[in-house]
């Protein structure tokens, strides 16, 4: 497939690497089915901006596009953005050799690789005001933008975009909670594929098939597989290290469901524990649920690492978690916002991420437990259900 197209296979919007719902609905109507009063996806950005000084925003990052109209292009090189305005004349520019679905009711402008696609932008901009612009937008199409004074000034809008989508609405809620019971089921299965004598990367090709026919459509990552010595690395790429007695195995896996993604970590013993896998692991475990339990609307996010982090310090393992506690997560497996030590912004009801510490030794054995979290209105959702007890594969 060239890199730049874009094709709709069985209701679904996909490129080289990725997969989409097709869901052909105008820009405004992403209301919550449960929630009348919400506003329109749209209509948050657009709040948001005004309350930032700005009456428009060049959107250019795909999955914020496809957050709010429901297509996902990667564009590659070419230039793709939707261009934000007050009035709510809004407008997609697009590749001549991009495909959309017919129906979409947004004003749409089409280039050809030869012609001058940021003066055609320019044509829509108010000169008048202020741009706000996307922080993903590549030097080459903004600079001609300043350079003709296309507006009267550019901000870095993106936090409009990001923080809008990390509260989500009933309907973002509700496909999280079935991604993740998807990964729930998932990472059972996988536990069965454990046996004597298989290696990591034989193990790690066989999940993407057991997702699909659990209904997942994709990884939301390449999946991790880790045994013995392996799980010391937090990133561990599946290997052909072979499973011996005594190594632990770390799945941190997920899935793409409905175009929203999973993300759980669960850690095993093969055949038998050792003292040292046992303690760490029992830090872990405690260090995950005291994380959980904290968590309501208005605790700053910064709290949450503290408590997980202290309890793993206090007992001498403070070195061997060497990573922040969490990541947010929706559209993509890894969204603007992270639980850690310097972000001290407050949860509140909506937001959605990992719980996830660890703690890794090198050369020796690494544990890590992760589960996603949802706040709500007065405390937490979690919504993966897999046990956390210490399971021995034998």
């Amino acid at each position: 497939m060239n890199p730049s197209m874009v094709m709709t296979v069985g209701g679904f919007l996909c490129t080289s690497n990725r997969c989409q719902p097709a869901r052909l609905l105008r820009l405004w109507d992403f209301i919550s089915q449960e929630d009348k009063q919400m506003n329109t996806r749209t209509e948050r950005i657009m709040k948001a901006l005004e309350e930032r000084g700005l009456s428009q925003m060049l959107v250019v990052d795909p999955m914020s596009i496809y957050y709010m109209t429901g297509i996902y292009i990667e564009p590659y090189e070419r230039f793709f953005g939707l261009l934000l305005r007050k009035n709510g004349d809004h407008v997609l520019f697009l590749n001549n050799l991009f495909t959309i679905p017919d129906g979409v009711e947004l004003k749409q402008v089409w280039y050809s690789d030869t012609d001058p696609v940021m003066d055609y932008v320019m044509e829509y901009i108010d000169k008048g005001s202020k741009l706000g612009v996307d922080k993903d937008i590549k030097a080459r199409f903004l600079l001609p933008l300043m350079e003709n004074q296309a507006a009267t000034g550019f901000e870095n809008s993106s936090l409009a975009v990001d923080l809008t989508r990390g509260i989500k609405d009933e309907e973002e809620k509700e496909k999280m909670r079935v991604a993740s019971q998807i990964n729930d089921q998932a990472i059972a299965r996988f536990k069965e594929l454990v046996k004597e004598g298989i290696t990591e990367k034989e193990i790690a090709d066989q999940t993407l098939e057991i997702y699909k026919e659990l209904g997942a459509e994709a990884f939301s990552f390449d999946p991790i597989v880790s045994f013995g010595a392996n799980a010391a690395d937090p990133h561990h790429m599946p290997d052909d290290t072979v499973l011996k007695a005594g190594d632990v195995i770390l799945f941190d896996v997920g899935c793409i469901k409905d175009g929203y993604c999973s993300d759980m970590t669960r850690t095993f013993c093969y055949k038998e524990v050792t003292a040292k896998n046992k303690e760490i692991y029992d830090l872990v475990l405690n260090a995950n649920r005291s994380a959980i339990a904290k968590i309501k609307p208005g605790v700053p996010l910064c709290e949450l690492d503290k408590t997980a982090r202290d309890i793993i310090t206090e007992a001498g393992y403070g070195e061997g978690f060497n990573h922040r506690l969490g990541h947010f997560i929706g559209l993509s497996e890894h969204e603007f916002g992270d639980v850690s030590l310097t972000n001290e912004t407050k949860a509140e009801p909506g937001m959605i991420f990992s719980i996830e510490p660890g703690i890794y030794l090198p050369g020796d054995t690494g544990v890590r437990i992760e589960d996603l979290v949802l706040v709500t209105e007065d405390g937490v959702e979690v919504l993966n259900s897999y046990t956390k007890e210490l399971q021995v594969i034998e």
